[in-house]
């Protein structure tokens, strides 16, 4: 389609599961419908403030397309619960669905690993970590932003085989992840915890 390109659509899973960025040019309903799409995963949130969400959740009802807003942000560590929310809309909604963000660059990129991991299990994790490839998906992460790809790597690490959404529920804390970030050497790659303000260093 003519839009695929100014929207950064590519199928993680042919006729299962795709991945986009934000319609900021219209024609969103013809974009879902060229793809058959039947729900829309948004990680940016429910924003009935903006434009973007009004457009986005209207179409959508226009269409019966489910629409389901989960949270991530793209330079600050999520907690346990903002990626359960995620992993059990990849139960909950219909297929095709479609991953946006913004861009469909690294919100998308985390989300998408983590739909291959959660559906196939650690022996696709080769194809989860091409997820946050530059080309085609255009990721090219900021210094703050390099913890969404070593997320999927400190969980295989972490998990020892276990499935995600059960590693995920037993052992996942941003609090782990931020201290297993430090440990590796990786302090400059996010901007603290999501929601978690930080305390002053005092003398």
């Amino acid at each position: 389609m003519i839009l695929d390109l100014p929207y950064n659509f590519h199928w993680i899973e042919p006729g299962e599961a795709a991945r986009a960025a934000q319609a900021y040019l219209g024609f969103f309903g013809q974009f879902l419908d060229g793809h058959g799409i039947r729900s829309v995963v948004n990680l940016r949130g429910c924003n009935p403030q903006q434009a973007w969400w009004k457009y986005e959740t209207r179409v959508c009802g226009a269409r019966r397309i489910i629409h389901r807003d989960a949270r991530l942000s793209s330079r600050q560590l999520p907690s346990k619960a903002m990626l359960r929310d995620i992993i059990d809309a990849f139960d909950a909604v219909p297929r095709p669905l479609l991953l946006k963000c913004s861009g469909g660059q690294d919100r998308t990129s985390l989300a998408a690993a983590l739909y291959l991991l959660h559906r196939h299990g650690w022996k696709e994790h080769a194809r989860a970590q091409w997820q946050f490839a530059r080309w085609p998906y255009l990721h090219r992460p900021r210094g703050e932003q390099r913890w969404l790809h070593l997320l999927v790597r400190y969980a295989r690490e972490d998990a020892g085989g276990r499935p995600l959404s059960q590693w995920l529920d037993a052992d996942y804390s941003a609090n782990r992840f931020r201290d297993w970030l430090e440990q590796n050497g990786e302090h400059g790659s996010y901007d603290g915890l999501y929601g978690v303000r930080e305390q002053p260093n005092h003398v």
